[in-house]
């Protein structure tokens, strides 16, 4: 699907006027409807209903009336619902895709990539589901037995970024629902069309209503409050900015809600001086560029091995000066838009910045004149500063800044030195090396010899101020669940 008549239907069959999704029922927003935009062409795909105050708490209403029958059923039963959103979603590749294309910008293939990854959290908790955790047995002084076991933690509110409209729905929600929890969503402003298509399917697949509820809205912050501030709501799960994270845990400390943070990234990508270049090269292209950058675990700062730098930087600007750029729903297209004008101007200032500091552009992909979205050029700096902007902050767009180094201690002071710590990416041949370097990088996650750490089946989280708790894997079911003991008179009457 992806013609402009049957993405027009599929928008159509979402009903995104009455978005707003409540116990199974697709309602209007209170606030009118809000503008969704093809950053490619600046075009308005989509008026989708604006959620306030009153349908944040009618979405929490329907989830308290849906939560004890879904807690309640069989562990195997929320499995095989789950299975089967699984086959619809990966069923329906292209016209996901064609909705992420619309809505986000990434290229076909990239947004193709995207949707099998979210079907896969699916399939993982499905199969997860049933393998319930607990223990029994005696307690050390007798008398008595200890019965451990696991029950859903309630109502979990869900809040989801623009950049992977349907993964990050998917890392959710998924796990929420194995563990027996009933969820509210509040998906990105930029791209609530992806979620609401996700929602439709999972309906499909036996989710009854209730269960999911989503509310697009341009008002966040007051959607959000509601939610936090009910009693009924025992979870937060948000992944987003490290700023608007600081402000949600303050909200979540009133009441001591159990929340899980996925935060900002500033991922360092080091090559040492026996890496295998042309590896170090196939990797940096899919840490840096998947997305068009637009990834909190993207390479966001290059450290090369002076001994290694110019055929790093040479190898490197071949690839990127070959690099495609238009919209993401042309099939050629390898680099797609920036989500919108903002984040156009930030990648453009860090630029300016660093070439101001010293930094030289050593390469850069075409941008088409024609081209009317939100764009900006692939770009690969050298001779950039240590403490440049442009690498001491996220840049979240398709520029590669590479710093060169020679002492380890140096390197590892350079790449620790930031309140960030979701990921890394390392390259060396020699693979003792590199455990022992990748053990002193302070990162939750850290590619060895490869560009990509995303999985379904491992753990998602960051250290210092990229995050608390994690997504994917055990740990991503244990988030949704609390530990409940009870301890049983086994004395002799």
């Amino acid at each position: 699907m992806t013609t402009t008549d049957s993405l027009q239907d599929r928008i159509a069959s979402l009903d995104a006027q009455r978005g707003v999704l409540v116990g199974g029922r697709r309602l209007p927003g209170s606030l009118g409807t809000f503008d969704v935009e093809d950053p490619a062409d600046k075009s308005v795909i989509a008026r989708v209903a604006n959620g306030g105050v009153a349908e944040a708490t009618a979405a929490v209403d329907a989830a308290a009336a849906a939560a004890t029958d879904w807690a309640a059923i069989s562990p195997r039963q929320r499995s095989e619902i789950l299975y089967r959103g699984f086959e619809l979603i990966r069923g329906e590749v292209d016209g996901l895709a064609a909705l992420i294309c619309a809505e986000n910008g990434k290229s076909i293939a990239d947004a193709r990539a995207e949707v099998t990854y979210a079907a896969e959290f699916f399939r993982w908790y499905a199969e997860e589901a049933v393998r319930t955790e607990g223990t029994y047995g005696p307690a050390p002084a007798g008398g008595v037995r200890t019965v451990v076991t696991r029950r859903p933690v309630g109502i979990a509110a869900l809040v989801t970024p623009w950049n992977f409209p349907a993964a990050m729905a998917a890392r959710k929600i998924a796990p929420a629902l194995a563990a027996g929890c009933t969820v509210v969503l509040k998906p990105a402003a930029e791209t609530p069309l992806t979620a609401l298509a996700v929602a439709r399917l999972l309906a499909r697949a036996g989710v009854p209503d209730g269960v999911i509820n989503v509310v697009p809205t341009l008002e966040a912050g007051e959607v959000v409050r509601t939610w936090l501030e009910d009693d009924r709501v025992r979870k937060l799960s948000f992944t987003g900015s490290t700023g608007v994270g600081r402000l949600l845990l303050h909200q979540a400390a009133d009441r001591v809600l159990n929340a899980s943070m996925e935060l900002g990234g500033n991922a360092p990508f080091v090559v040492t001086e026996d890496a295998d270049l042309t590896a170090a090269v196939d990797g940096a292209m899919i840490a840096k560029f998947r997305g068009g950058g637009q990834a909190c675990t993207a390479a966001n700062r290059f450290y090369v091995h002076a001994d290694v730098a110019d055929e790093f930087v040479r190898l490197f600007a071949d690839r990127i000066e070959t690099l495609v750029v238009g919209p993401g729903s042309n099939p050629d297209t390898e680099i797609g838009p920036l989500i919108n004008g903002r984040a156009v101007e930030k990648v453009a200032a860090l630029v300016d910045d660093a070439i101001a500091g010293g930094a030289r552009v050593a390469a850069q992909a075409a941008v088409p004149a024609e081209l009317g979205g939100y764009f900006h050029a692939p770009t690969l700096l050298v001779d950039v500063a240590p403490d440049a902007s442009v690498v001491r902050e996220e840049i979240f767009g398709p520029v590669a800044p590479v710093v060169t180094w020679r002492d380890e201690n140096e390197l590892v002071g350079l790449v620790n030195g930031t309140e960030m710590g979701l990921s890394a990416y390392l390259y060396a041949r020699d693979l003792k090396r590199a455990l022992q370097l990748a053990e002193r990088i302070e990162a939750g996650m850290i590619g060895i010899n490869r560009g990509l750490v995303s999985d379904p089946s491992a753990p998602f989280g960051g250290l210092k101020q990229s995050g608390l708790g994690r997504e994917g894997a055990r740990e991503g079911l244990a988030e949704y669940a609390e530990i409940q003991y009870f301890s049983v008179d086994w004395s002799e009457s």
